[in-house]
């Protein structure tokens, strides 16, 4: 599908890279993004707009050559970057298709749930089946249907867990996850929350 439109926004959402023709460090998980619709990106760009500007000097990255050096991305993107909007499964339910585009999409749950190769390419056949290189160096859980103890919940407890952060067992989200509901999921709709518990539970 061809996007309906090019700016600076949509150019370093769905393709990586930056104003100055740099490409972005996968970091930013534009290869989730890549799959948002031209729609929710101008809405996005229409919010960015109202939150007021604050001076803040951005940290400079500290990565080894030979991987901080930015020309190689583009071999990166070439290996591992599928660009285009999201596409609806005719054969699945409207609400399990808007599930499947929040979680592969804007909230690009793929990329601390999947494990990645020595590249750090993400291994696309064991989608969201977990990984031991999360943020920070954190575990970080599977979340297919067939994980271990994430295949114990209800399509209730993914969204209470995803609306207040608790767990079925009564823990809460701890870490990166925890962030992830406090600044993101408890947002949600109730219909998109829902829609995220369709896709990932079956």
């Amino acid at each position: 599908m061809t996007r309906t439109f090019t700016c600076a926004t949509a150019t370093a959402l769905t393709a990586g890279v930056a104003p100055d023709g740099s490409y972005y460090y996968p970091v930013f998980p534009y290869a989730s993004y890549t799959r948002m619709t031209d729609q929710d990106i101008s809405d996005l760009w229409a919010y960015m707009q109202t939150v007021p500007a604050v001076s803040n000097e951005a940290k400079g990255d500290d990565i080894p050559f030979p991987f901080g050096f930015r020309p190689l991305l583009a071999g990166w993107q070439t290996l591992f970057l599928e660009p285009g909007p999201f596409e609806p499964d005719p054969e699945q339910s409207a609400a399990w298709n808007r599930g499947a585009y929040l979680v592969t999409g804007p909230s690009h749950c793929g990329e601390c749930h999947t494990p990645r190769n020595f590249l750090g390419g993400p291994e696309r056949d064991r989608a969201l089946a977990g990984s031991t290189a999360g943020p920070g160096g954190e575990k970080v859980p599977g979340i297919t249907p067939d994980s271990k103890g994430f295949s114990e919940w209800s399509r209730g407890d993914l969204v209470f867990g995803l609306q207040f952060g608790l767990m079925p067992d009564g823990d809460s989200f701890s870490g990166s996850m925890g962030e992830v509901v406090r600044d993101g999921t408890s947002h949600f709709t109730k219909d998109d929350l829902n829609a995220i518990a369709e896709y990932l539970i079956e």
